[in-house]
């Protein structure tokens, strides 16, 4: 049997990532669509430059977070499970706009549900890599220019990188979106300000908090 507090679940780092993440992501976006002539906000130059530095600081960023997601085990709320997809699916594509409850209750050692697991898990081991290898690759061409057909190559590096770029904007406006939806958007944002959220705790997982970390239930 579980009770729902309210629990801390998100770290400062973790809040920390998201939104420097989150600023990075848009300025690389932005800065990305200026080199690709979409608006004139920048020169060429300057914004190949900020597009750079934004890469290399994100970059930095994720190496801190792998190495943070592993020495405290939080890589495992990333695991996605078949368990319960199903009704989460069903639910976005369907019962969200018929006023359902949604079927998925936060755990203390679950935060997400099965289907942002499996978007995260995606993002971080499919997405993200083609994005910074493509782009390393692309900066560090000077490196390899003389290698047969490297033009052709860099070509195609080039339509990785504009191709994952797109499907990461097309994941930050989905993941906007879910924001306006089931509870307000308020709602939504608190826990990545904050860091407290809904969570069902099991009597042991209550008693645990309440011994060892008092500050983190409500």
């Amino acid at each position: 049997m579980t009770t729902t507090y309210r629990v801390k679940i998100f770290s400062l780092f973790e809040r920390f990532w998201h939104w420097s993440q989150m600023l990075l992501i848009v300025l690389l976006l932005i800065t990305g669509f200026g080199v690709h002539g979409f608006h004139d906000l920048f020169s060429f130059e300057d914004a190949v430059t900020l597009h750079t530095s934004a890469a290399l600081a994100l970059l930095l960023l994720w190496a801190f977070s792998v190495f943070w997601l592993f020495t405290t085990r939080t890589w495992r709320h990333f695991i996605p499970s078949l368990s319960g997809m199903w009704a989460v699916m069903r639910f976005y594509g369907y019962g969200i706009f018929k006023g359902e409850r949604h079927p998925y209750r936060k755990a203390y050692w679950r935060k997400h549900n099965p289907l942002q697991a499996l978007a995260y898990l995606m993002l971080k081991i499919v997405l993200f890599p083609a994005i910074w290898i493509t782009g390393l690759a692309y900066l560090f061409y000077f490196a390899w220019r003389d290698l047969p057909n490297a033009t052709t190559w860099l070509q195609g590096v080039a339509m990785i990188h504009t191709a994952a770029a797109f499907l990461i904007l097309a994941f930050v406006l989905i993941h906007v979106y879910m924001l306006t939806i089931g509870h307000s958007f308020r709602e939504h944002l608190m826990p990545m300000i904050n860091g407290f959220d809904d969570v069902d705790l099991s009597p042991e997982e209550e008693a645990y908090l309440r011994q060892d970390q008092p500050k983190d239930i409500r």
